[in-house]
């Protein structure tokens, strides 16, 4: 007889087992795309591609299609004019770990199906309190964690977008200046898919008391969510080799909030990073981020090569 630790809400498989779930889905990307698409450090190439990306994009695409047939008959269920109401796909996971490399790719893959030509990425990034707000609050220190978000903005987005309205504005967030950017919107309009993708998408309100019935989760608004997962050591190197990369890049533009690092050496950019990590994102990891692993319907574990090895799949 089993126990309970053994029961599990997903299927797990490898990547051997997920690459022939592809079946004939088309490449359609270029080695050049992929170059333009992964981030700082991160590993993408046409086999991962291939054997990873291809079927999660054929199981969205499922998906999407399906969900639009709902709504059409939900529709004409309540005797109301269809609108066009967009799926919405939640990417979530620690920082560095990749989930912008992988939302960049999921919006280039299904921009090409036919069903919904229509897709748009948007990062929570944008939704941050402007450092000014964050420094009035005391909570700088803090940025990335919930407490950080205009959760209220961010579900406003999500309801309008939700409700069939044609043109939703999200604000825009600079990754030189480490600021939300004043007067400059991001515009969705008649999306058929968006992409939300940030570290605490999954992340449930915090209620005062005990009171739990009226409070609505930004994952309320997903009809796919994705956590992409690696060990902490892992996701650790990622993070120093990121940071010292872009010492010898971004950091060196004179606009960049992070210019005061640009000039450190290795072994400074190493404690520097190590220190930021020990006292901010690893805090966030294991309060917020980790928690909301298992309210994914897929998660995407990557190994130390940053290539995905397993895949968990929701059962349904």
């Amino acid at each position: 007889m089993g126990t309970i630790e053994n029961l599990t809400p997903f299927m797990t498989f490898s990547r051997e087992e997920w690459a022939k779930l592809r079946q004939s889905y088309p490449m359609e990307i270029t080695p050049r795309e992929i170059e333009r698409l992964k981030g700082v450090n991160d590993v993408l190439n046409m086999q991962e591609i291939a054997d990873i990306y291809l079927p999660l994009t054929r199981l969205i695409n499922l998906h999407a299609v399906a969900s639009q047939e709902l709504y059409r008959s939900r529709y004409v269920f309540l005797h109301k004019q269809e609108k066009k109401v967009p799926y919405i796909i939640g990417i979530a996971g620690s920082v560095a770990v990749g989930k912008s490399t992988i939302a960049r790719v999921l919006h280039t893959l299904l921009s090409r199906f036919d069903h919904h030509p229509n897709v748009d990425l948007v990062t929570t990034d944008g939704f941050l309190y402007a450092n000014a707000e964050l420094e009035r609050r005391g909570i700088m220190n803090k940025k990335g964690f919930p407490e950080s978000y205009d959760v209220h903005a961010l579900l406003s987005f999500l309801e309008e977008l939700k409700s069939g309205k044609s043109r939703v504005e999200a604000p825009v967030y600079s990754h030189i200046t480490y600021d939300i950017v004043p007067d400059e919107k991001q515009v969705v309009s008649q999306p058929d898919i968006v992409i939300i993708e940030g570290i605490n998408v999954l992340q449930p309100p915090k209620s005062p008391g005990n009171v739990y019935d009226d409070l609505v989760y930004v994952s309320d608004y997903f009809d796919f969510s994705i956590f992409v997962d690696a060990d902490e050591a892992n996701i650790l190197n990622w993070y120093v080799e990121r940071f010292k990369t872009l010492r010898q890049t971004a950091f060196r533009n004179p606009a960049s909030y992070f210019k005061k690092y640009a000039a450190l050496s290795d072994t400074e950019a190493f404690e520097t990073a190590k220190s930021i990590w020990d006292n901010i994102n690893r805090k966030n990891l294991h309060e917020n981020i980790l928690p909301t692993r298992h309210r994914a319907d897929l998660i995407l574990k990557k190994g130390k090569h940053h290539l995905v090895s397993e895949i968990k799949m929701r059962k349904i």
